[in-house]
């Protein structure tokens, strides 16, 4: 999930973190692929009735968070103690 108010309550609980440090047009094709595959259908992760549609505001934060979001992000995971094991992934395969 992206709760950035409990990320400091799973980042103590985990001893792996994965952050997925994908370019923003990337993620923003995929949010669109998505919408027009599913739109107002529920998708197979979703619980029932959670129908897909078109959100202006959430295309607005994926494009806004590599400046908004990452760096705060990234400025934690760098301050994590050593036995955390800290996996950043750039490729989206």
């Amino acid at each position: 999930g992206n709760y950035g108010g409990r990320m400091g309550i799973r980042l103590n609980a985990a001893d792996t973190i994965i952050f997925l440090d994908i370019h923003r047009t990337i993620c923003v094709y995929r949010a669109f692929k998505r919408i027009v595959k599913y739109r107002n259908k529920t998708r197979p992760d979703m619980g029932a009735g959670c129908e897909e549609r078109f959100d202006l505001q959430f295309f607005k934060w994926i494009w806004e968070y590599p400046n908004a979001k990452r760096p705060t992000i990234l400025k934690g995971l760098e301050q994590l103690p050593e036995e955390k094991k800290v996996i950043v992934l750039k490729s989206p395969n």
